[in-house]
């Protein structure tokens, strides 16, 4: 299957099972802003309404860490099952197994480009006007996607082997969801060493401060830093594609027998 082919084949199945999830629910489509919406502001009320522990603009601090962390968990979550859930149609069709975790991703994709316009007017709504510096937004989510597929693709391939994977991905991703920065100011750490193995070894953590850097400092963040993750990611990503490439028939059959 060539490339073209590849991609347009993952648009239209994300396409139509969008269609399909939207047709069920009531309010359809707007549930695309919604969901992310209400658990923004779940963990609002409960940090600064209840606990007090906010500050003037916490609800905006909020949404630039909440929404990109729900962009890679939603991904990350979902795509480590696509293989398994897809079952049937693996053992009629014989097609490049890395399209199921890739239609997954498109259709996160698709719904997250619908929050993030929300992010950017409440972004406004704050009096943070757009910059030219806005436009480094677009290498910081290119590379946030390139390590979303990186980990979604590796841990589809392991689930497809292993099922118990699936509840280690879980686990870490709440990991990562209290160590990334979220609901804190990473840089506010005191101990710079703790800092900068935060930094480095959670991308998450890395990502979320730069957003914050670029959307309410209307700051550059360190571009060398994001584009060694860039490098380091995208490799990872090409290793998975040829892990899946040699043992395509294997994972087929691998799943097709449980």
């Amino acid at each position: 299957m060539r490339l073209r082919q590849f991609f347009e084949l993952v648009d239209v199945q994300a396409r139509m099972s969008l269609k399909a999830e939207a047709s069920k629910l009531y309010l359809s489509y707007l549930w695309w802003v919604l969901e992310p919406i209400l658990y923004v502001l779940v963990f609002y009320f409960v940090f600064d309404v209840v606990l007090n522990k906010g500050r003037a603009d916490f609800l905006l601090f909020l949404m630039c860490g909440k929404i990109p962390f729900l962009w890679f968990s939603k991904s990350v979550n979902s795509g480590s099952n696509s293989l398994v859930q897809n079952k049937g149609l693996m053992g009629q069709l014989d097609v490049p197994k890395t399209l199921f975790p890739y239609v997954t991703l498109q259709e996160v994709l698709y719904k997250q480009w619908a929050v993030f316009l929300v992010l950017f007017a409440m972004v406004v709504y704050y009096g943070n006007m757009p910059t030219l510096n806005w436009l480094w937004l677009v290498p910081l989510m290119v590379t946030q996607y390139v390590f979303i597929a990186f980990c979604t693709l590796l841990g589809a391939w392991l689930v497809s082997y292993v099922r118990d994977v699936r509840m280690l991905i879980q686990m870490g991703t709440m990991f990562m969801l209290f160590t990334s920065g979220i609901f804190w100011d990473i840089n506010q750490v005191q101990n710079e060493a703790l800092k900068q193995a935060l930094l480095t070894w959670n991308p998450l953590a890395f990502l979320i401060d730069a957003y914050r850097s670029v959307l309410m400092q209307n700051q550059v963040y360190d571009y060398r830093h994001l584009a060694a993750l860039a490098g380091v990611m995208a490799t990872g990503l090409a290793l998975v594609h040829g892990l899946y490439h040699g043992q395509s028939k294997r994972i087929a059959a691998r799943i097709v027998a449980s």
